[in-house]
């Protein structure tokens, strides 16, 4: 009896230590911390189809509730800046209000945007919780987190203008007035499809002259800002390391766009920006990677630039050159006019290139750029600051990030 208890312990271990293991690179920083990581988020994708399969629940629904779960392990500090949940111009928020700022003096305020590829992510997780009430402590700031609405319930372009809707409410005088935040100093950031929503909502803000009061800082974290070529070095480098594979971001794409799925192969082999699709010709330049990119960023790969690409493929998703879905293909004249930039990447990530054109574009047009690259970091890093699930990598990133926004918001 105990010879087939050891025999099953034996291949039940084995089988777990082989659904764990991946194989990643030399410096991803914590390797088998990602791993896990990684095999709990690959288990919740797998129980949500199941359980939509079943016809229970949408798997996005599933995934979130079952993220929020695991995320309230982590215990809601005492004390801090006092919180509460409001709607600006309909649009649910949650207010941060520093409690260490001086009777009577004005504050800093910050808009952020969360991320989770436009379908999960909320205000309420507590990673994204925790981040804005350090934020507002550290920074003596206003932050308002925006509760978007997702994926199923919503599709392109309501995140976005939801996000335009609060932004431009925070940012009229006499709101701002209302929490003493100081016109000056009032900024925007979001990590991955929030750094997509940050900059997007940045352009506008810049160019509307109905806007009075003006951004002036932009902070973005492992920003989507493209979806017109998923074959930057970045993508083919990290299209296998977790936590965002280049499948799955294309997913992502297709789901906001509220497109079929069976358009990932188009996408994966760049069908959608081919020399004959005459709509991207007046846009190659803005995100031509071997001009964009240093050269030690090009490594051994080549432009995957099709000679033919699917017919009409682009009259499925004309979205894909709308720049409010792809700020990266704003013009020099809109980018000229946003605020001074801080932007954060990470090598072992499918959206390393994205923020580094970014960041390059600003600053040909003369926008004051950090640019912040985390040679260990993985795609998400932001989110994980905080134990059980903290990295170096993320107490990093978020040390930096409110470093940056200390000296320039």
């Amino acid at each position: 009896m105990m010879r087939v208890f050891w025999c099953v312990s034996l291949v039940l271990s084995l089988g777990i230590a082989y659904y764990i293991y991946i194989p990643l690179p030399e410096t991803v920083g914590e390797p088998w911390k990602l791993m896990l990581l990684d095999a709990t988020i690959r288990s919740m994708f797998s129980v949500g189809s199941v359980v939509h399969a079943l016809g229970l629940c949408h798997p996005i629904k599933f995934i979130r509730g079952s993220v929020k779960t695991l995320q309230n392990l982590s215990p809601v500090p005492s004390g801090g800046p006092k919180v509460h949940d409001t709607t600006f111009a309909g649009v649910d928020v949650r207010v941060y209000e520093s409690s260490g700022v001086e009777q009577g003096k004005l504050k800093r305020g910050l808009i952020f945007l969360h991320g989770g590829g436009w379908a999960l992510g909320s205000n309420k997780e507590r990673s994204y919780d925790l981040l804005c009430r350090k934020m507002s402590e550290e920074l003596k700031a206003v932050v308002v987190s925006v509760e978007y609405r997702l994926v199923p319930d919503v599709y392109f372009p309501v995140q976005y203008e939801d996000c335009l809707v609060a932004t431009t409410h925070f940012l009229r005088p006499e709101v701002l007035a209302l929490y003493s935040v100081d016109p000056a100093h009032v900024g925007i950031s979001g990590d991955s499809a929030g750094g997509n929503l940050a900059a997007a909502v940045a352009q506008q803000v810049a160019v509307d002259e109905s806007i009075s009061v003006k951004l002036s800082a932009q902070a973005l974290i492992y920003p989507v800002l493209q979806g017109v070529d998923f074959n930057t070095p970045s993508y083919m480098q990290n299209e296998k390391v977790p936590i965002l594979y280049r499948r799955g971001m294309i997913q992502f794409w297709l789901q906001y766009l509220k497109a079929d799925q069976s358009l990932v192969h188009q996408l994966l082999v760049n069908n959608h920006t081919a020399k004959d699709q005459e709509a991207v010709s007046k846009h190659r330049a803005k995100f031509d990677w071997t001009t964009l990119l240093s050269l030690e960023f090009h490594k051994k790969y080549k432009p995957v630039i099709p000679a033919k690409g699917t017919p009409n493929i682009l009259e499925k998703l004309p979205a894909l050159l709308d720049v409010r879905a792809s700020p990266l293909l704003a013009e020099d004249e809109v980018l000229r006019r946003t605020p001074r930039a801080f932007i954060l990447t990470c090598e072992h990530d499918v959206l390393r290139d994205d923020g580094l054109m970014y960041a390059r574009r600003l600053q040909k047009v003369g926008v004051a750029v950090t640019s912040d690259l985390h040679a260990d970091g993985f795609h998400g890093i932001l989110s994980f600051f905080q134990p059980p699930t903290s990295f170096e990598s993320g107490q990093r990133a978020v040390k930096n990030l409110i470093s940056w926004l200390n000296d320039n918001l």
